[in-house]
């Protein structure tokens, strides 16, 4: 027999160099986050040029790992927008939090496998306690049991299959789901995913207030049991992504429970606001949901990836996904073995827990509390401050952190010069590299569509972004209107 021979290289550093590459790191980490609002905000390159900058060979033999960080810093990061940014307005920022940075730091050095109790008591113990500190936040009752997942989409997709499985089994060609136009993309894409068909599929339009109408909900609802359907779900809202509205959650709790539906709360971005007491009072009901989406990496401010889903029946989550193959009878032994692989997608997981924990206890959930005030704080002075200049209108007023808006030249103007008009102060305010912003349509407006949950953010930063705004808004109302003209 031949003897084994060890590789002529090792996927070692040795102390000293592992040493020096990690202070180098932490290093650029608090580069980055000391001096991001002196930063630009950043631009995204075109694809060509990033070709020209990073493409290479694989590479087969060693390289200077501090070389390999510049590089990283420079043109990876450096060819990104930041959404941790203090000026970062569009989408849902990612304020991030350095504790919780190096928590996943952490948990990556550590290697920590989080699928079974097995092979991770500890880090299975604590995604028990932290998820348990979420269902307390929310309210929801002690037999909740949840699951930290990569974010929204997948916390979404996994409560409609807990609620397909559990109200219709395998004989699901006849169950209906609604919710509104106003729903996040990921219910679309969840049902898409799940199968279910278009005549399974009720998205219902909005009210003036952009919310979801119980009084249509409820006519669907009737109109399809008449029909011979089996309606098992109802998609609500806790801040939807375009205006932060939160849906009549006791009105369609009180509906689903009537009429035996499943409801599941879609609150990835405003179920954090249940910290603050003015949030708590919007999201009254969402404690009587069946199951609740909440993305920690939104307004808890943690590093992506974390979603999280919560089941107020917690036998019913575990009960949908687990499957026990033969390979895993062994860690399949005793009920108080939690395995994390049994309530979700994942069979292999990383210990998302770990970020949450230690910020949560480094900084104390009071901080996290004032947080979120200030992020509902913030979006209330951007509306005073637009109040003051009748060239603004608003559409939505300010809501757990989101306003929109739309500039309004004097004289008759199109809905389509206006949505031109729009489209053009957001591009260029991107491109001054200063802020980003971005669009929506709301009932066929374009609008501008500001969220503000940056606990980094400064008075003095939201006052130059409204003047730099309108600023371009009287900038381009004059070209555009000369523009037309000729």
């Amino acid at each position: 027999m031949n003897e084994v021979s060890r590789p002529h290289a090792t996927l070692e550093l040795n102390r000293e160099q592992l040493r020096q590459l990690g202070y180098s790191i932490i290093d650029e980490m608090v580069k980055h986050y000391d001096s991001l609002p002196d930063q630009l905000i950043g631009m995204t390159k075109d694809r060509p040029s990033l070709e020209a900058l990073l493409r290479e060979p694989l590479p087969l033999t060693p390289q200077d790992p501090h070389e390999v960080l510049e590089r990283a810093v420079q043109d990876v990061f450096g060819n990104t927008i930041k959404s941790q940014h203090t000026r970062f307005f569009a989408f849902v920022p990612g304020p991030s939090n350095s504790v919780s940075a190096l928590a996943d730091m952490l948990a990556a050095g550590f290697n920590a496998f989080s699928g079974s109790w097995y092979e991770s008591s500890g880090p299975s113990m604590v995604e028990l306690v932290t998820v348990d500190w979420l269902r307390q936040l929310i309210g929801m009752p002690e037999t909740t049991v949840g699951t930290f997942t990569s974010g929204g989409s997948v916390a979404n997709l996994s409560a409609i299959h807990v609620a397909r499985h559990h109200h219709l089994g395998i004989n699901d060609q006849d169950g209906v789901i609604y919710y509104s136009d106003q729903t996040h993309s990921s219910i679309d894409r969840a049902v898409r995913i799940l199968g279910l068909r278009n005549h399974q599929v009720r998205r219902l339009p909005s009210d003036s207030r952009y919310r979801l109408s119980v009084d249509m909900l409820y006519g669907a609802v009737t109109s399809d049991k008449a029909a011979g359907l089996k309606p098992f779900c109802v998609i609500a809202n806790a801040g939807t992504t375009n205006t932060g509205a939160v849906d009549d959650l006791e009105a369609i709790a009180d509906l689903c429970q009537e009429e035996g539906l499943w409801m599941h709360v879609d609150g990835a971005y405003g179920a954090s606001a249940a910290l603050s007491e003015r949030g708590k009072a919007l999201l009254k009901g969402i404690e009587r949901a069946d199951s609740v989406t909440i993305d920690p990496h939104k307004w808890l401010f943690q590093p992506y990836e974390i979603g999280c889903l919560l089941v107020k029946e917690g036998t019913l989550l575990r009960d949908a996904f687990r499957l026990v193959p033969e390979y895993l009878k062994d860690m399949d032994k005793s009920d108080d073995m939690v395995n994390y692989w049994d309530y979700g997608l994942q069979l292999t997981r990383g210990f998302r827990a770990l970020k949450l924990w230690m910020s949560f206890k480094v900084f104390g959930v009071e901080a996290f509390r004032d947080a979120v005030d200030w992020g509902i704080e913030q979006a209330e002075f951007v509306q005073q401050l637009l109040e003051a200049n009748p060239r603004w209108e608003i559409i939505t007023a300010a809501q757990i952190g989101i306003i929109n808006f739309r500039y309004v030249p004097e004289g008759l103007v199109t809905s389509e010069f206006l949505n031109t008009l729009q489209q053009r102060i957001v591009d260029d305010l991107l491109a001054s590299e200063y802020a980003v912003i971005a669009t929506t349509i709301l009932k066929k407006r374009k609008v501008i569509r500001l969220i503000l949950i940056n606990p980094r953010t400064t008075v003095e930063e939201i006052q130059a972004t409204i003047e730099r705004l309108t600023q371009l808004g009287e900038q381009y109302s004059v070209t555009l209107q000369a523009t037309v003209t000729e």
